[in-house]
């Protein structure tokens, strides 16, 4: 009986045929020959009987050398072809020597990692093991040593890290940018780096690392850094953020000014702010300015036309449209750049740079997910040191380590010390690193113990330490979590319009949010008058009327002074208050009974005395 599979062309179902395999074999012949672009992907599912062919753009695909009968198709005639320059990758793809696959014909492919494991039933051989690997998790040295997951996390993390990030930095007007200020190329790396030119564009700093423990204020993946190493400029950098304003043109041919505002304008602000303002009502360069300073001096004619009209005795007055530094930032006026919109507006772009020196709560991590914030700044003369003198810049704690499975780092830190004792960059690629065992008979030469460990002595009571402590260089990324991005607080502030309670975030100068679950400790706790601060007094109160003989919302009659229920016509003296007593209510609450009262339902309040 003859087998019949589906046809799928982009997921589109195109018809059946009878003898896939025959197909299939036809179609890769033809991709492999040139009639069909390369980047095609044909893939047969002989479990659901499914041929699945792919055109469509987007698919990451990785090219592998092709082997038939258990012998790759690139074989030493080639390869010396290659090297002579008669022939090129794209040549070799042409001939049908190299192969692009995606993720979805990987799957059914058998794919040897090297040569010599080649048996008749291998369809394709990596053209370096390497290639397995992509950008993010390339870069962490002898990952075949880590978790899985971990080296995720490191492929991950490497994206979040300060560096280098642009030759132009000077030229730019970036929103957000961070600069690490003394970027060091990594002693242990890997191919991957070599290829992306990662040592034009470090992102990290070789740290002496000691794994011990110190006084408990390394717990839970926290770090300990040396003082003195963070004064000499280690994780040290800059942030940068860049402000806007232009002279807007209003309808009625009116425009907004650059200059400083005068005292008579609606919204002008407090002296004090517009201190760093030239003549032309812009920030002067180098100027130290803090949260809601002005940098740009801007004023805006009235929002209503009809606001001239009404004032004869005075020109018609303006508003106050300043351009003002973030909540919670500041910073040094790095670069004011004037020029024109599209439009011919005159456009003023401002940089700001706030230096960042490493403080408690900063996020650091190395190559291989391990991650953790600094918990303790030491002063040099209390850290441990070794009996060359050493200071470790880092103590990371043990337990980081077997549970996680990152035995790279542990390598990386071997590499790390034999190549600064000799001068040299490790290779840490994936399967063909530098071996273990070379690295630790090359300790041995230096005169260290092959398994880098140290006797190491207390900084403060300069006794020799019972047991040895594993030293060694890692590579340590600095990642863009700074404290001071994040910390925030606040008594009193802005509240949102809608609902009277106070804004969200921490660039709104927001409060901070006491949620379901806080709410629920508290009831467990019994403490009712705290519940009550947290959810009525401090966020929204709201003082109204309310009638005591219909349940209605009543006013008050500023004339007349006194109350009056217009639902019933109740009405009360201000000195009598039983009628239409005052009632503190939240004002959420209360504009829930206005928009139930929009939809038709007219909810009453029932009064009672407080007992």
């Amino acid at each position: 009986m003859e087998k019949y599979a589906n046809l799928y062309v982009n997921g589109k179902l195109i018809g059946s045929v009878e003898s896939p395999d025959e197909l299939i074999k036809y179609l890769r012949d033809n991709r492999r020959n040139g009639q069909i672009s390369p980047f095609t992907s044909i893939s047969y599912n002989e479990e659901s009987s499914d041929i699945h062919i792919s055109t469509d753009a987007g698919r990451a695909v990785r090219p592998l050398i092709v082997v038939e009968n258990g012998v790759s198709k690139l074989n030493e005639e080639l390869i010396k072809k290659v090297e002579q320059g008669e022939l090129n990758f794209s040549g070799l793809v042409k001939m049908g020597v190299i192969e692009y696959l995606d993720a979805e014909e990987e799957e059914n492919a058998y794919i040897a990692n090297y040569e010599k494991d080649l048996t008749k039933n291998h369809t394709h051989l990596e053209i370096d093991p390497l290639s397995i690997l992509g950008i993010g998790a390339g870069v962490a040295p002898y990952p075949e040593h880590n978790s899985a997951p971990r080296i995720t996390m490191a492929a991950a993390m490497g994206k979040q890290s300060l560096g280098m990030p642009l030759a132009n930095m000077k030229l730019r007007m970036d929103t957000k940018a961070h600069l690490l200020h003394y970027p060091q190329v990594p002693i242990v790396r890997t191919k991957h780096q070599e290829i992306l030119g990662f040592d034009r564009r470090p992102a990290g700093q070789n740290f002496v690392v000691a794994v011990m423990s110190y006084e408990g204020y390394n717990m839970e993946d926290a770090f300990i850094i040396n003082k003195a190493s963070i004064e000499r400029g280690l994780a040290r950098s800059s942030f940068f953020r860049s402000y806007e304003g232009f002279e807007k043109r209003h309808p009625g041919g009116q425009v907004d000014r650059f200059e400083i505002p005068e005292q008579g304008v609606r919204g002008y602000r407090a002296e004090e702010a517009y201190r760093n303002l030239g003549d032309d009502g812009i920030v002067e360069v180098e100027s130290e300015v803090k949260s809601g300073d002005v940098i740009i001096g801007k004023t805006s004619p009235p929002r209503f036309l009809e606001e001239q009209d009404i004032s004869l005795r005075s020109k018609s007055q303006r508003r106050d449209t300043s351009i003002t530094i973030r909540h919670g930032e500041g910073g040094i006026v790095d670069a004011v750049i004037l020029s024109e919109t599209k439009e011919g507006n005159r456009l003023a772009k401002i940089r700001v740079r706030d230096l960042r020196i490493p403080e408690l709560g900063d996020k650091f991590a190395s190559r291989h997910g391990q991650k953790g914030v600094l918990g303790l700044i030491v002063p040099q003369e209390d850290m441990p040191f070794t009996e060359n003198g050493v200071v470790p810049d880092l103590i990371i704690n043990p337990h980081a380590i077997p549970s996680r499975m990152t035995i790279g780092q542990v390598l990386e830190m071997i590499g790390g010390k034999v190549g600064s004792m000799n001068c040299k960059r490790i290779d840490g690629t994936i399967f063909s690193g530098d071996p273990e065992w070379e690295l630790r008979s090359s300790m041995e030469k230096c005169g260290y113990k092959h398994n880098g460990k140290e006797v190491m002595f207390d900084g403060k009571t300069g006794k020799k330490l019972e047991c040895e402590i594993f030293v060694g260089i890692a590579y340590y990324q600095k990642l863009h979590h700074l404290v001071a991005g994040k910390m925030h607080a606040r008594s009193r502030g802005p509240i949102q319009v809608l609902t009277r309670q106070p804004t969200e975030g921490r660039a709104r100068e927001g409060g901070l949010r006491f949620g379901e679950m806080e709410r629920d400790v508290l009831i467990g706790h019994g403490t009712a008058l705290l519940l009550k601060e947290r959810l009525f007094d401090e966020s929204d109160p709201y003082e109204c009327h309310i009638c005591s003989n219909c349940g209605e919302v009543a006013i008050y009659d500023h004339k007349r002074g006194m109350k009056r229920c217009q639902a019933c016509g109740e009405t009360e003296d201000v000195q009598n208050n039983r009628k239409i007593p005052s009632v503190r209510l939240p004002y959420a609450f209360k504009l829930l009974l206005d928009e139930l009262r929009s939809m038709g339902i007219n909810p009453k309040l029932e009064l009672k005395d407080r007992v």
